[in-house]
């Protein structure tokens, strides 16, 4: 399997840039920074920001910010689909997950949008066989708390400085991904980490 698209999920303007709902922008810009694509530009037909690398032994990749908000995802997902002629097979999606600790990645194949609004939009668009990288935000602290609430918030400064440090291993999962393929990234991706276990992956 190879994968020829990387798209990360947040909300445009910079109100949302630190929100928990932003961290998939934040990882797919860190991995762009690292392997050295060339500079974001926002493609207005597409509905994106993209970047594109190439001369990576990584391989060809289009790397993708949606412009739209959040719950039109899929619309620039699709489009930039057709006109590069990837299937969905070969596209990835980076985004934010409440069903995991801040600080923890997992890599999943399959699954509904488990009340992602972009996650859904892309689903209904383009069909669900794409990679997930799931980052971890962690749950609402308030059963009663509405999730767009926290969901739009910003991290706290403690989960702050868990994702900033964080970040490395998010950006390698994607290269995982990459390199070794969906069955054996997943093995070294999603298994348990011991607290000492600081330069696994």
């Amino acid at each position: 399997m190879s994968y020829r698209m990387i798209v990360g999920l947040g909300n445009p303007g910079s109100e949302y840039a630190n929100t928990r709902h932003n961290v998939g922008f934040r990882v797919v810009e860190a991995f762009a920074a690292k392997q050295g694509a060339e500079a974001w530009k926002v493609e207005r037909k597409q509905k994106g920001e993209i970047a594109l690398l190439s001369g990576s032994k990584l391989g060809k990749l289009v790397l993708v910010k949606p412009t739209t908000y959040m719950n039109e995802s899929g619309i620039c997902v699709q489009k930039l689909c057709s006109y590069y002629k990837i299937p969905p097979e070969e596209v990835v999606v980076v985004y934010d997950e409440i069903n995991l600790e801040v600080g923890e990645v997992k890599l999943s194949m399959t699954g509904s949008a488990g009340g992602h609004n972009g996650l859904s939009d892309i689903i209904s668009r383009i069909a669900p066989r794409f990679a997930r990288i799931r980052v971890g935000i962690g749950g609402k602290p308030l059963k009663e708390m509405p999730l767009a609430d926290y969901v739009l918030g910003k991290f706290s400064s403690d989960d702050e400085s868990v994702v900033s440090a964080t970040m490395d291993r998010y950006v390698e999962s994607i290269e995982l991904l990459l390199s070794l393929g969906p069955e054996l990234a997943m093995n070294q991706i999603n298994r348990k980490r011991k607290p000492d276990d600081s330069n696994s992956i």
